[in-house]
């Protein structure tokens, strides 16, 4: 899944950047309002972390407008104000939740977990489909309740598709939620990590669950 962090502190952006790389999401960052705004209007985010007080153009901007360009990627906004009148201006500039600094980055990767799951209706923490599970926040794969070892990528490109169970999810946006503005691969990579991810995956079982689209994508279903 894909972050777009927006903090013009960069060592708290770096820090940020680093736990949630290390948790398996690819990230993009800025460093002022202006380029956060052109990053969120021109590439694809699961989630935005928006600071408010940034140059060129503060977050609440920035949040306004995004929404009134109908983005709506869940943003969770940062912020040193405590005061409740700080909050419900974040809130109701269309802001999905806030966190004031300082704060542990357990909380901050809890809250994007959150986000994700309320983004795609789920109700569990943990992904579920037929006799598979996947926990993005323990970062464990379980079949037939045996655990399976993913690289990050396989994990992110595995997570991205149960968020989307019974859908088809195409190689561009694999792509755009699995790698970071900088991505510069071979054009078969999604193929070849899907490759690698159904061997892991479906290999041991005759009841195989990620499904090519010829032409499109990928699925992971119970039938073709």
């Amino acid at each position: 899944m894909r972050i777009l962090v927006i903090e013009d502190e960069q060592r708290l952006s770096n820090i940020i950047k680093k736990g949630l790389l290390e948790d398996g999401f690819a990230v993009d960052t800025a460093f002022d309002g202006e380029e956060g705004l052109y990053l969120a209007e021109s590439e694809t985010y699961d989630v935005i972390v928006l600071d408010i007080m940034l140059p060129k153009l503060d977050g609440l901007e920035v949040c306004r407008t995004l929404r009134r360009k109908m983005i709506r990627t869940p943003i969770l906004m940062l912020t040193a104000k405590t005061t409740v009148e700080d909050k419900v201006l974040g809130l109701d500039s269309g802001a999905d939740d806030y966190m004031t600094k300082p704060f542990a980055f357990i909380e901050l990767r809890s809250r994007i977990h959150a986000l994700l799951r309320r983004s795609t209706n789920e109700t569990s923490p943990q992904l579920t489909l037929s006799d598979i599970s996947v926990d993005p926040l323990k970062h464990t794969v379980m079949r037939t309740g045996v655990k399976i070892p993913l690289t990050p990528k396989e994990f992110s490109i595995l997570e991205l598709l149960m968020r989307h169970k019974d859908e088809v999810v195409t190689r561009t946006t694999i792509t755009e939620h699995v790698w970071d503005y900088n991505f510069e691969g071979m054009s078969n990579i999604v193929d070849v990590f899907v490759a690698s991810l159904r061997r892991k995956i479906d290999k041991k079982t005759s009841h195989k669950l990620i499904h090519t689209i010829h032409g499109v994508g990928y699925k992971i279903s119970e039938s073709p």
